[in-house]
């Protein structure tokens, strides 16, 4: 924004990760009608008030945007003996056996989609959190689990390494980056879960920006025109091809129906799960 000068003051960026990211959430809260206050996030918006006491609900915030979709893929380890989706679910029903897979904290995005592929493909593995997408990669290629869920950017190391390798990717169609990433794959190669037997049509995660609540209208679509032209950059561009991620653009209505019906469906999930603190 500073070095296209779409926005004439300075960026100050302040990390507050606390509480998964509630900590943000709660300090945008009490700043209510500041315009100079704003928020990057994803889902965990509206997922966390569902399993966490936290101090917000997403209706104390005003979105703004969500300006791209982090897919979702299921990776083995690269010695593992399965091939495909069906010979890992062949191996996870395997009578005594509980395979592991890792995932990034409890009750969040990773063990939504853990949740889903049991429930889909009629199976049950033990969920073992960490702290970040890294170290579950890590794990993986370690061999300490049998899979994790990453988004591409969190394995790519270890594929291009050779210590694991991806199953299939939780999107409708597959992903268009065609480059090389491999001696021999790029990412366009992997098959959808869908096409390789395993019926999740779509798993994305949402980067999403907001204001406090109680801004104009003005205000936030002056922040939805920036944002527009930063989406232009080939700054942005090369961001999106380096993470592998689904260029698309929500605001207004669009992003408040969106935003109601994952909180929905996800609410359905937490309940039946027994994790919905109210």
């Amino acid at each position: 924004m500073q070095k296209h000068k779409l926005i004439d003051a300075p960026i100050i960026v302040t990390n507050k990760g606390g509480g998964s990211g509630s900590e943000a959430f709660v300090y945008a809260k009490s700043t209510a009608a500041d315009p100079h206050k704003v928020v990057f996030a994803t889902n965990n918006v509206w997922l966390l008030p569902l399993g966490s006491a936290v101090g917000y609900a997403w209706a104390d915030l005003q979105p703004v945007a969500a300006v791209a979709f982090d897919e979702f893929m299921l990776w083995v380890n690269a010695t593992a003996p399965y091939q495909d989706v069906a010979g890992f679910l062949d191996a996870a029903r395997n009578p005594g056996t509980k395979l592991a897979i890792a995932g990034t904290a409890s009750k969040d995005t990773d063990q939504v989609l853990v949740r889903q592929i049991e429930k889909t493909g009629h199976v049950a593995f033990s969920y073992v959190p960490f702290r970040s997408g890294n170290e579950a990669a890590v794990q993986l290629a370690g061999g300490h689990v049998a899979a994790n869920v990453n988004n591409p950017q969190e394995n790519v190391g270890q594929w291009r390494a050779g210590t694991i390798r991806p199953l299939c990717v939780f999107s409708p169609t597959r992903l268009t980056y065609a480059d090389v990433v491999t001696t021999k794959q790029s990412w366009a190669d992997i098959p959808t879960c869908r096409e390789a037997g395993l019926p999740i049509e779509r798993y994305q995660m949402p980067r999403t920006i907001w204001l406090p609540k109680g801004v104009t209208p003005e205000q936030v679509a002056f922040y939805q025109a920036v944002l527009a032209k930063v989406r232009e950059t080939d700054e942005w561009k090369a961001w999106l091809k380096r993470g592998s991620q689904t260029d698309k653009f929500l605001s207004g209505s669009e992003l408040t129906d969106y935003i109601a019906a994952d909180e929905r469906w996800l609410r359905g999930q937490f309940a039946e799960d027994g994790w919905l603190v109210h």
